[in-house]
């Protein structure tokens, strides 16, 4: 793997988990949204990734063909049931008095944005040691 496919490899998951951490701070902000454009409780958004090749001449080693980057295939919404509180005094309880809350769980969020953001650091911290290796090499040729 030479150093620019490193970078690309690299810049593919910054990318991934740049967009993990704006949807788990989306879901944060919108934890207590109970009226959405859907006229619904607020759902909490997910992000799946697949693994992508981005080697796609005939010279590339055999892990290099089969994996080498990672994209954002679509952004979907959590299927679990809202949350129910009991307070009539909200402007949209229903006759019972119940609101339907979002069915965001700020636990699992926050270790979902330490998660992405721990990934994200990881990788900048690889992408300062390839470009360090790459300088390191270019010096050994003077």
């Amino acid at each position: 793997m030479d150093v620019f496919s490193a970078m690309e490899t690299l810049a593919s998951g910054l990318t991934a988990e740049r967009v993990r951490m704006n949807i788990t701070a989306s879901n944060l902000a919108n934890s207590q949204t109970t009226r959405t454009e859907s006229g619904e409780a607020y759902r909490r958004r997910d992000v799946v990734l697949e693994a992508i090749n981005l080697q796609d001449n005939g010279f590339a080693s055999a892990l290099e063909r089969e994996v080498s980057g990672v994209q954002v295939t679509q952004i979907v919404e959590d299927d679990d049931p809202f949350r129910r509180v009991y307070d009539p005094s909200h402007p949209d309880a229903a006759e019972d008095g119940y609101v339907n809350m979002p069915n965001v769980n700020m636990v699992e969020e926050m270790v979902g944005m330490v998660m992405a953001s721990r990934a994200y650091e990881a990788g900048v911290t690889a992408m300062q040691s390839v470009r360090d290796m790459a300088s390191k090499a270019l010096t050994l040729g003077r």
